[in-house]
């Protein structure tokens, strides 16, 4: 069982930068794929990055590739999206989520609430 909450959204101007955090608990964290997705009205869930086991694979979205880092910190269970360049186009609300296999792709078991992240221009 892995319990997610999201934290660190808020309002910033475009070009700004932003870090969320991701804190879990569960004895499963360490094995756990972890992602981040964000949602904005009238589009689709996307993945945006995504992290393997021990922080040694990453995956990225093209839209956010090289503005985006995501990490993890084992020993404090939780995971971060550091975002920086920040543009109009980011502004969602952003999910922590975490998936039980070794496979950064596919579907994912755990979900947080979200944090809004709003960007303005």
């Amino acid at each position: 069982q892995v319990q997610l909450v999201e934290s660190g959204g808020g309002l910033v101007q475009a070009g700004g930068s932003l870090r969320l955090s991701c804190a879990a608990s569960g004895r499963t964290f360490s094995n756990s794929v972890m992602g981040w997705f964000r949602q904005a009205p009238g589009k689709e869930r996307e993945l945006v990055a995504a992290i393997s086991k021990r922080g040694s694979r990453t995956y990225y979205a093209d839209s956010v590739k090289g503005r985006f880092t995501i990490s993890r910190d084992d020993a404090k269970n939780t995971v971060y999206l550091q975002m920086s360049s920040l543009k109009p186009e980011d502004t969602a609300v952003y999910y922590c989520a975490a998936k039980e296999d070794v496979l950064i792709l596919g579907s994912y078991d755990y979900w947080g609430q979200g944090t809004q992240v709003t960007v303005s221009s």
